[in-house]
């Protein structure tokens, strides 16, 4: 017979344990909230002395970009336009492609094939984006210049469909994932209609898994929109007021890498130039992700 004593002495351990596993797990938890906020402390107060010197109209309106010469111009729509340019090259990569591969693996595909195809995938993801700038500047260029004799050796058109290429497991793994979470009921239901397998897919597969489809869409949104050295490598770093793909022009993580490998000084302003373009990247990859979760709640209440 148990002593109650012993009884309470072992509840007692388990408690102090389970309460010891609780403090780890918040602690892991802390960790992302103290590192989010201490990115975004850094970013506004660097970029608040830089803000001191350049007025905010000339940063938002201002139609050059030249921080590092003596003319000094601070129009941040210069890196925006090849940022957005690039990144919307991408998505009509990715987002199509990796959506119909999506649809294949979850609703089309033998269990072998998926079984080979998914780590193949998932490889491709793995492959350093150095490698992917490399790649569109010797192999792709070349390529679409033989099509477009005109294209310039440095472009964003090159380099947006390789960091298409690059998203497509992002968007492929996260929206087959989404669709295989799907409850076989709602297919079974639709078999039963005397619908086809691609209906079933279109018509109820999808819909049921827009919500994580529509987060697969922003990770890769939010993945292009961060991308360096594929863009750094291809697209030239020519700061370029320009949305045409086929013209050479610089993005706000390309010229935070050109400035943070040169000799600025620290403290200078044209050293506080990343801050203010890093804050301004922060600010557009929220907002896209402001955007998803809008989406995912709008298509939760629908479906």
């Amino acid at each position: 017979m148990t002593v109650p004593s012993d009884r309470l002495k072992k509840d007692h351990t388990r408690h102090i344990k389970e309460r010891l596993i609780e403090a780890v797990l918040l602690l892991a938890a802390c960790v992302s909230v103290f590192t989010t906020t201490a990115i975004v402390y850094i970013l506004i107060k660097e970029s608040w002395v830089f803000f001191q010197h350049v007025p905010l109209t000339d940063f938002l309106f201002d139609t050059q970009w030249t921080p590092l010469f003596d003319d000094a111009h601070y129009g941040i729509m210069v890196l925006l336009s090849g940022t957005i340019t690039s990144s919307a090259v991408a998505l009509l990569v990715a987002i199509p492609l990796g959506t119909v591969i999506a649809i294949y693996l979850s609703e089309f595909a033998p269990f072998s094939v998926r079984e080979i195809a998914k780590p193949f995938l998932e490889l491709l993801g793995g492959i350093p984006t150095i490698i992917y700038g490399y790649f569109a500047l010797l192999f792709l260029t070349p390529l679409l210049q033989k099509v477009y004799p005109d294209l310039p050796g440095f472009n964003l058109l090159s380099a947006g469909i390789v960091m298409g290429i690059m998203i497509i497991p992002y968007v492929a793994s996260l929206s087959e994932d989404a669709m295989r979470a799907v409850p076989m009921a709602l297919r079974e239901g639709s078999y039963a209609t005397g619908a086809t397998r691609l209906q079933t897919a279109l018509r109820v597969v999808v819909p049921s898994a827009i919500s994580g489809i529509a987060a697969a869409f922003i990770l890769g949104v939010s993945r292009a929109v961060g991308e360096t050295m594929i863009l750094a490598v291809a697209a030239g770093m020519q700061p370029n007021l320009t949305f045409n793909p086929t013209e050479p022009g610089a993005t706000v993580t390309s010229f935070i890498v050109q400035v943070a490998l040169g000799d600025l000084p620290h403290g200078s302003i044209g050293y506080q130039t990343i801050f203010a373009a890093g804050l301004t990247l922060m600010l557009l990859t929220l907002s896209f992700n402001l955007v998803g979760y809008y989406m995912r709640k709008k298509y939760r209440e629908v479906y």
